[in-house]
């Protein structure tokens, strides 16, 4: 442990930046240099002095090797070359593995790296931002960065603290670090050159307001960097899955992607899968800690999920979710025409400025075809994209989802719509829930359609766990037999990915106070396997079983 340091932080940093602004007086082109900066050893190239730099000035700052000199694993060591030494230059890195790799001390080691360290010395008077969803996290960095800098007397001497804001100075060179939690207000007027974006895998949805704002605030940059690191988000229409996708796909070659984590096709309670997932095994974690949440996941299906998550840093929703993503995107065959086909339908109406789903299936062989209709108010739908973190605006735009004028679903544009598609096909029983059917009822009148016909074909449909029960099992089965073909429509397979079931085998619903976002799409679609006859009407000769 060094010793600790005569002047306190403050009194170094007014004394250094006096003096650095007298050279700036005189208008000196020398970019200064910290006399205990490493500047690497002939024939190193950026990513191995950033790796000596940390190696020779950073103590590890917490843990049972707390205090002591840092040595990057060599899983970290390949991160940093591949970031900084990227042929093509690095504009995004992605690095997603399990929990307890060190991720957050990696963060750190970066942050101080362009803060006061060998990245600095090029790019002076430089903002660093890392951000996270809440504050507690968002100072996760910071306080790592503390403990490093407290652990070093250059550092100590050079850096100025100031805990009430979670910011870091550096006066000599005017660089300056904050660590923002998801108060997206705060980011605009921002100019960032390094972004640490500190477990993005918690987002829900496409979109993050301050993921989004950080971003276009690097505009003025000549060569800014963003640094993702974080577990896997559940779901395929996440943030950081539709980057990670992205990133696999190499559209750009300035973009890396250090993944880790266990393929689907492994068993996910064997030591191999966590390696897998897990680089720093034998480095940082505790094995047998690790092995023995395993075994509990095992044992206990409930806690399954939340292992495949952050463990094995699989897509897994943590929840209990009515269909998997690899289940329901096995059913993404294209959707035969339905013209001449009886059809049944569901229908979920909603309150005022939500999504409105109707969804209509009829069997085409021994497959279930689904054509779903979503609507939302027309008004404001750029601001429901935002607030519901989902692309509304685009779907809009690629024929996904309708609108209806104003700024509240309208009940008539609705009904005038179920009369058009009544018009053009064979449609026998509609589900609905009777919330709000009191107020569609009269339109549906006023569009056309008779009352003994609303009578014959609009049925209720409980949305308790008494008729829901029987309706998600044949839901289910239908899934699960690869008896429905929904093409890949995005909102429904949204309403898919965040649907919940509440309750048990026995006795069970969709619970829309417990999902992750709108379901309304799968619950018009299991009203409508309420409605619909399971068995197929096949015509059996009665003499071909006489012998």
């Amino acid at each position: 442990m060094t010793n600790k340091p005569k002047l306190k932080p403050r009194q170094v940093g007014r004394q250094v930046g006096k003096n650095f602004v007298g050279q700036r007086k005189v208008k000196s082109a020398l970019v200064p240099v910290l006399p205990w900066m490493y500047c690497g050893r002939p024939g190193e190239t950026r990513g191995q002095v950033n790796i000596g730099w940390c190696e020779n000035y950073l103590h590890v700052p917490d843990g049972r090797y707390a205090g002591g000199k840092l040595q990057l694993p060599d899983f970290m060591k390949e991160d940093f070359l591949q970031i900084y030494d990227n042929p093509h230059g690095t504009r995004r890195a992605i690095i997603s593995r399990g929990r307890k790799n060190a991720k957050t001390t990696e963060a750190a080691m970066l942050v101080l790296l362009h803060l006061c360290g060998p990245e600095a010395r090029e790019r002076r008077f430089t903002q660093i931002f890392s951000d996270a969803q809440s504050r507690d996290q968002a100072a996760l960095i910071y306080n790592l960065c503390v403990k490093m800098i407290r652990l070093d007397q250059h550092l100590y001497n050079n850096v100025v603290l100031k805990d009430a804001t979670k910011t870091l100075l550096c006066p000599m060179l005017d660089n300056t670090y904050r660590a923002l939690s998801a108060e997206a207000t705060t980011a605009f007027g921002l100019s960032p050159s390094l972004i640490i974006h500190d477990e993005l895998g918690q987002v829900r949805g496409p979109r993050s307001q301050m993921y989004e704002a950080l971003e276009t605030a690097t505009a003025a940059q000549e060569d800014p960097l963003s640094i993702i690191i974080s577990t896997q988000a559940p779901n395929d229409s996440d943030l950081l899955s539709v980057l990670i996708d992205d990133a696999q796909n190499g559209h750009d070659p300035r973009t890396v992607l250090r993944l880790d984590y266990a393929p689907m096709s492994m068993d996910p309670f064997s030591e191999n899968a966590i390696r897998a997932a897990n680089p720093g095994f034998d480095v940082f974690m505790n094995r047998q800690e690790v092995l023995s949440m395993a075994a509990a996941a095992q044992r206990m299906p409930a806690r399954q999920a939340e292992f495949e998550n952050l463990v094995l840093n699989r897509r897994v929703e943590a929840n209990n979710p009515f269909v998997s993503q690899n289940a329901w995107k096995e059913c993404g065959g294209a959707v035969q025409p339905l013209a001449g086909v009886a059809l049944y339908g569901g229908l979920d109406l909603s309150a005022v400025q939500d999504l409105t789903a109707f969804v209509l299936i009829g069997r085409v062989g021994r497959v279930w075809q689904v054509m779903p209709t979503f609507w939302l108010p027309e008004v404001g739908l750029r601001e429901k994209a935002a607030r519901d973190r989902v692309p509304y605006d685009l779907w809009h735009r690629q024929n996904y989802l309708s609108t209806t004028p104003g700024s509240s679903i309208s009940y008539e544009f609705i009904a005038q719509e179920l009369f058009r598609l009544f018009s053009n096909y064979n449609i026998r029983k509609i589900g609905f829930d009777r919330w709000g059917m009191a107020y569609l009822k009269p339109w549906l009148v006023k569009a056309g359609f008779h009352e003994a016909q609303i009578d014959e074909v609009f049925v209720e449909v409980g949305q308790g766990t008494q008729t829901m029960t029987p309706a998600l099992r044949d839901l289910e089965q239908a899934i699960i037999e690869k008896e429905i073909a929904h093409g890949n429509h995005p909102v429904l397979a949204m309403c898919a990915a965040c649907a919940v079931v509440d309750g048990n085998d026995s006795a069970r619903k969709l619970s829309k106070a417990k999902s992750s976002g709108r379901i309304d799409g799968m619950v018009a679609l299991a009203e409508a396997f309420s409605v619909a006859p399971m068995q197929s009407n096949t015509v059996v000769d009665v003499s071909c079983l006489i012998a």
